[in-house]
């Protein structure tokens, strides 16, 4: 089997569990840490899959990487190699595979609960998380169109577009379900000012600051065992 690539963005924005999911589930991970300065593989082939991670960035930056993601995730696609995206990386997956990425309402950040889809396809990928209210991470300002075609496994009540599986094989989730207790906490030490400033500004879709350090083990535990769900799901279709 070949290897799945983890595209690491930033510091804050660390693969967090999904390479021990990956590795638990009988996978080889190579981490490509584009936040080091390691270069964009020049072809997709090498690899059985990619998972792309966040970042502070936006798909619209003039970042020499971006463009050079975004054409080997179409080049991916072509060869049927399936992709997943968090935060970041799921709007890098909508832009580059038709979709749109823009600008959302109001920021999204801290723990909000999600409601994942009751449909066939949401419990093919969910299991025993479909049809439920989970509570995960997030961060984010932007937020994606989805491409032509995709379906939508989950959404929230103050951002609609939030997990989507395009061509039975591809997974972009804006949310953070590979959330660690220490990314949580470097999450709050670096950024914690524009979650507060946000609560004070009376944004609903901001956690209450006082609460977004409580019970990280237990709410990090719970978010793993819904991603490995997902990834178990995922790499059946890796090569």
């Amino acid at each position: 089997m070949k290897p799945i690539a983890v595209f690491q963005h930033t510091e804050v924005g660390a693969p967090g569990t999904v390479v021990p999911i990956l590795e638990s589930l009988g996978r080889e991970v190579r981490v490509i840490r584009i936040v080091d300065g390691e270069p964009v593989p020049d072809s997709a082939s090498a690899f059985g899959g990619l998972v792309f991670m966040g970042g502070y960035m936006g798909v619209h930056d003039d970042l020499p990487w971006i463009p050079r993601e975004l054409a080997l995730i179409r080049e991916a696609d072509a060869q049927g190699l399936p992709l997943a995206g968090h935060c970041l990386g799921s709007q890098l997956l909508a832009l580059a595979l038709g979709g749109s990425v823009g600008r959302h309402t109001a920021p999204e950040i801290g723990w909000q609960p999600l409601q994942t889809g009751g449909d066939a396809l949401a419990r093919e990928w969910w299991g025993e998380f479909a049809d439920r209210e989970v509570q995960t991470f997030q961060w984010h300002g932007d937020t994606f169109q989805p491409p032509p075609g995709a379906r939508q496994i989950a959404r929230s009540a103050h951002c609609e577009n939030q997990a989507f599986v395009l061509r039975e094989r591809h997974l972009l989730l804006q949310s953070h379900l590979e959330m660690t207790p220490a990314l949580v906490e470097r999450s709050l030490e670096r950024n914690g000012e524009q979650l507060r400033r946000q609560f004070a500004l009376g944004n609903p879709a901001v956690s209450d600051p006082a609460d977004a350090a409580s019970e990280l083990a237990l709410r990090t535990a719970r978010m793993r065992a819904i991603l490995e769900r997902l990834y178990a799901r995922w790499v059946r279709g890796c090569g």
